[in-house]
């Protein structure tokens, strides 16, 4: 067993392995305070995949026993991972995949287990970290040392690795991933920070990162480290790449400048097969080999026309956004829609208001929560042209969802301000490349819409880079195909005065700062110009919500009359509801909530409860109800349960002999309170309002 500790900006860091889960390739123990991650790899010990792709899957679960916590529902086990577990796998997953050698086929699998948490630290971001040296204490190639650090920032002063605590107060959270070189990816929101801001804490994020490959080094240094295993890729054969070369080259150049993505996908799909259909006896069972061949050659004829001749594939040059066109209020019966279109890509957005009882509860390891807004992102496949099963979200989905909603986040009004439930969902119609920035546009048109008050609009752009030796392209907007065949896909989203959104993912080394820095100015220009657009068909939020949507009014009544308008067994407040068709929601600090999409329903359910928790107010006039009649006055019901002494002497401005020559029981009166005793009685005058 080998254990070493270290002390990184005051919290002790450190890193096992030799004791548990020693048949997997490798496995190792990450921990950072009392927060520990276990990290295995393992990768199949038979023959290659098939199939044309790197089968990487990276898991990353979070025991409940690990807080000392009994999972909620039915089975009290941990079931299928929640939106947390997906975010924080797929944040491994993207920095340590480009960094497998070409060619390499055998199925890998990375499980992230939290072993232990001490809920002041978030423990996704060690994953990183330790699929690192899980890979580098296996047998499985992976020859590149990387970690993950988190950054915060709370009254301009940059944290690594901060507690919850300091990322809800603080106006920056971003985990980074890299090597010594360079950072290979970044995720994570802002409160509408600079882009300069966000530059220094990307470099202060790789000062760390470079400490922590340093630990990795002194650790493996120590231990017994497996030789690396052999594998053959698939050989291209010359002369068929020669021959594919000399026959299909020019034609490829000629089908990858056809703007329209289905035509150049399409014309592109007809070239190989004919190609195939040529040479196909001369070589035989060669369908993968011929594939490879001809994505080699778009891939080089895409990156040359962009490196050389600054045009890309649909006549764009390197800064030019595609056509942009929004509409507001698309959909009759829904409470705010935008349809937000971006060239071939397409986001149909939908806002819908609800009450505090749609809240999503969340049970975590960091706690239980409630969350009244949220974004959801959904991709059909007729979006791309394609067939297939509609199920449940995916990973994807569930990554892109949260990089809207991070995105729109620090614009949402607070609780107190608009105590709606807010649910964003877009539906992805067309889509060729920047569809989650498509629905950070649109999730920005769609609440105006709907007349949430937002505090500003939000929007964003997803960038590109090809780098071909010296010559760099850094491009804006991109196409799916230039994310394809590019080495960046950098999405930048955020308001005309900072960042809220910032997501990174290469497939070179890594990106320096002479990169970064002019891509990250670009994308300021680009949502500038994207602001514009929006803001001629919608500038602010609509001053009135949806006539569809639940008009909310909250009060605060005294606690100790809370249980008089819930009343025996909910008997009162079931009979507000049923009464008036609002429904009414009771906090334990006395707020009250009525939402009723009729206002008379919510008028008449506020006045129902006013009624039942009001008190007297001396000088205020009510109309009352006479109950009881006696020779001295009449006592007169003002609220329900409270009744006022009316006496005789103020009934009228002129002498009575008799209370009943003036009223009877059951008469509807005006009186004025002008007096009340330290017993809490009410005296009432008739007389004053006459």
């Amino acid at each position: 067993m080998v254990k070493k500790n270290w002390a990184l900006e005051g919290k002790n860091v450190y890193f096992e392995t030799g004791r548990l889960a020693k048949q997997a390739d490798g496995a190792v123990l990450v921990g950072i305070e009392s927060t520990v991650v276990l990290v295995t790899a393992v990768a199949s010990k038979d023959k290659q995949s098939e199939q044309d792709f790197f089968p990487l899957s990276v898991e990353y679960r979070e025991k409940f026993y690990a807080a000392g916590k009994i999972p909620g529902g039915f089975f009290k086990r941990e079931g299928r991972p929640g939106e947390n577990e997906t975010l924080g796998a797929r944040m491994i997953d993207r920095p340590i995949r480009p960094l497998f050698p070409a060619g390499f086929r055998y199925e890998v699998q990375v499980a992230c287990s939290v072993l232990s948490s001490d809920q002041q630290l978030p423990s996704d971001i060690l994953g990183i970290t330790g699929a690192s040296l899980a890979l580098a204490l296996s047998d499985i190639p992976f020859g590149t040392i990387l970690s993950g650090v988190r950054v915060g920032m709370k009254d301009g002063h940059l944290i690594a690795n901060p507690t919850f605590v300091e990322l809800e107060e603080g106006q920056l959270d971003i985990a980074v991933a890299g090597s010594d070189d360079a950072i290979i990816m970044v995720e994570g929101g802002a409160k509408e920070v600079s882009e300069s801001a966000m530059l220094e804490a990307l470099e202060f994020a790789h000062a760390h990162i470079k400490k922590l490959n340093a630990f990795q080094r002194e650790f493996l240094a120590e231990c017994e480290l497996k030789p690396k295993r052999e594998f053959t890729a698939m050989e291209i054969d010359a002369g068929l790449e020669a021959l594919l070369r000399t026959e299909c080259l020019a034609e490829v150049n000629r089908r990858c400048r056809i703007k329209e993505k289905l035509v150049r996908q399409n014309a592109l799909a007809d070239l190989y097969k004919e190609a195939l259909a040529r040479h196909s006896e001369a070589y035989p069972d060669s369908e993968k080999m011929f594939r490879a061949i001809m994505e080699k050659l778009e891939r080089e004829v895409v990156r040359s026309m962009i490196a050389n001749e600054k045009i890309r594939a649909d006549g764009r040059g390197c800064t030019d956004l595609r056509n942009i066109n929004c509409e507001i209020g698309v959909l009759p019966r829904t409470h705010g829609s935008a349809l937000f279109t971006r060239g071939e890509t397409q986001s149909l957005v939908v806002t819908t208001l609800g009450t505090a009882q749609d809240e999503q509860r969340l049970d975590e390891l960091s706690g239980e929560s409630f969350k009244s807004y949220m974004l959801h992102y959904n991709f059909p496949p007729f979006s791309v042209g394609e067939v297939g099963r509609f199920s449940g979200p995916g990973r994807r989905e569930i990554g892109h969802g949260m990089l809207a909603e991070r995105a729109i986040e620090p614009v949402i009004p607070a609780d107190e301000n608009f105590p709606y439930t807010i649910r964003v969902v877009s539906d992805i119609l067309e889509s060729n490349g920047s569809s989650s920035m498509a629905t950070v546009c649109g999730g920005s048109l769609a609440l105006m819409d709907a007349g949430v008050p937002i505090k500003k609009p939000v929007a964003g752009v997803a960038m590109g880079l090809i780098r071909e030796g010296d010559r760099v392209a850094i491009l804006t907007d991109i196409l799916g195909l230039e994310d394809h065949d590019g080495d960046m896909d950098f999405k930048v989203a955020g308001t005309r005065d900072g960042i809220t959104a910032f997501q990174m993912d290469v497939k070179i080394a890594g990106i320096t700062r002479s990169i970064m820095e002019p891509a990250l100015e670009q994308a300021r220009q680009a949502r500038m110009k994207i602001l514009d657009i929006m803001d001629a068909t919608i500038r602010s939020p609509r001053k009135e919500i949806s006539p569809y949507a639940p008009k909310i009014v909250q009060i605060k009544i005294p606690v100790d009359k809370i249980r008089e308008v819930i009343g025996p067994g909910g008997k009162m407040i079931r009979h507000i509801q049923d009464t008036t068709g609002a429904k009414i929601q009771v906090e334990d600090d006395g707020t009250v909530e009525i939402a009723a999409v009729d206002q008379a329903a919510g008028d008449k359910a506020l006045e129902m409860i006013r009624g039942l928790t009001e008190e007297p107010e001396v000088g205020k006039v009510y109309k009352g109800v006479v109950r009881g009649i006696q020779v001295f006055g009449a006592f007169v019901q003002i609220l329900p349960g409270r009744d006022g002494l009316l006496h005789i002497s103020e009934i009228d401005r002129q002498r009575i002999n008799k209370v009943e020559d003036v009223l009877n029981i059951g008469d509807e009166v005006e009186v004025k309170v002008i007096g009340i005793d330290k017993d809490g009685k009410v005296k009432l005058s008739r007389k004053a309002l006459l």
